[in-house]
């Protein structure tokens, strides 16, 4: 019969083991690629500089695993990211997120799916992962494309905008914007005009929106072209006369405050804003601001959102994802984590069901531009495609 003062001390020596194989424990890889170069970068700035805040009130964890999140630009180039992705696969990563920018995310998400690694989307939503091309280990945190733009139909229609013109990038979240807006809108649409992805003057277009004269201008121009373009809508005069209907993604924060005054009056719908009312968006406007000396963006919420998702799979699988990838994914399902959107859920195609917020810029009590939340626009929504996903 073992003596107790011998079984006590092997107990004490089993539990010291574990409490360092757990100090010990080899820190996950997740190989974070976006756009963090060209007018863009701002985007990809405020993606990683949220994710990283949460790895940071963690302690350089998320879950309580250790992390080691390997940051790389894509330079918005599809085939950097791929390579980017190719590389780290390779080198045995498993886990990716970061992309901001659907064309570049059709040449990152295969090369992960393909090698049974996880790719968690923190803002490009291309329909295809939504629908026919949907795979239990592709998550968006953020939105399906058509979402900010079918939900700025609805704003539109409720503006009285009989007669639209819409403009957007010609690359796959601009076509699925314009198709998204096609879809719940029940007015004219006066023209669609397509635009480059890096374009920098719009006077043709913005020529053509005068002959045309509608109530009314739908455009999703995210970055710098979306600068470009609020600019030069001022500078034309037409923001007397024409409404400009946006998602927050082509008039966010960064970009209010890049274009003076010439946002004023601009209507968004998006998925968050920053007077949400609930402990977590309270929380993190704070820290962010804090952090980093600056205003988060709806990117930068999204990101900080994946992170403390991501956190809660890398819990329930111990930090294995490769030992126990259903763990891990089963707890991506649950959503179950404090989100600053306030209530998150998954639909069946792993994109999320939300609420969406129109939004008004308007002058603030300081004589500076604010976002007003006017309304919820669509309660629990979600998108077409999941009715194609067959999980």
């Amino acid at each position: 019969m073992t003596h107790p003062t011998i079984r006590g001390a092997a107990a004490a020596l089993l539990a010291t083991a574990a409490l360092a194989a757990q100090a010990q424990q080899k820190p996950v890889d997740i190989g974070f690629i976006g756009t963090l170069s060209t007018p863009a970068g701002y985007i990809g700035e405020d993606e990683r500089d949220a994710f990283m805040l949460a790895v940071k009130e963690g302690g350089g964890k998320l879950g309580g695993v250790p992390v080691n999140v390997r940051v790389e630009d894509d330079a918005l180039k599809p085939a950097n990211a791929k390579q980017i992705a190719d590389k780290m696969v390779q080198g045995g990563v498993r886990l990716f997120t970061g992309v901001n920018f659907s064309n570049v995310l059709a040449a990152v998400a295969p090369t992960v799916l393909n090698a049974g690694g996880f790719y968690v989307s923190l803002n490009a939503g291309p329909s295809n992962y939504a629908g026919k091309a949907c795979n239990p280990n592709y998550f968006s945190v953020s939105f399906q494309n058509d979402s900010y733009a079918d939900t700025a139909g609805m704003a539109a229609n409720e503006l009285g905008a009989k007669r639209v013109v819409v403009m957007a990038p010609n690359y796959q979240a601009g076509r699925d914007a314009v198709a998204g807006f096609k879809r719940t809108y029940k007015g004219e649409i006066a023209e669609e005009i397509y635009t480059k992805l890096d374009q920098a003057d719009f006077s043709v277009e913005l020529a053509r929106v005068r002959s045309l004269a509608p109530d009314a201008i739908f455009q999703f121009h995210p970055g710098g072209a979306g600068i470009n373009l609020t600019k030069q809508f001022a500078n034309s005069g037409l923001d007397g006369k024409i409404k400009m209907i946006t998602p927050i993604y082509s008039m966010d924060e960064r970009m209010l405050a890049a274009t003076g005054t010439a946002g004023k009056g601009f209507y968004l719908s998006s998925l968050w804003s920053a007077d949400l009312d609930n402990p977590q968006n309270k929380h993190f406007v704070q820290a962010f601001t804090q952090a980093y000396n600056r205003a988060p963006t709806a990117y930068a919420a999204q990101a900080y959102d994946t992170a403390n998702l991501i956190g809660t799979a890398l819990k329930a699988a111990g930090g294995d994802i490769a030992g126990k990838p259903d763990a891990f994914r089963d707890a991506l399902r649950r959503a179950d984590f404090p989100s600053v959107r306030g209530k998150f859920k998954f639909g069946p195609n792993q994109h999320p069901v939300q609420d969406w917020y129109l939004l008004h810029i308007e002058t603030g009590p300081d004589g500076k531009l604010v976002y007003k939340n006017l309304k919820v626009i669509a309660r629990d929504h979600t998108d077409v495609h999941a009715a194609d996903c067959k999980m």
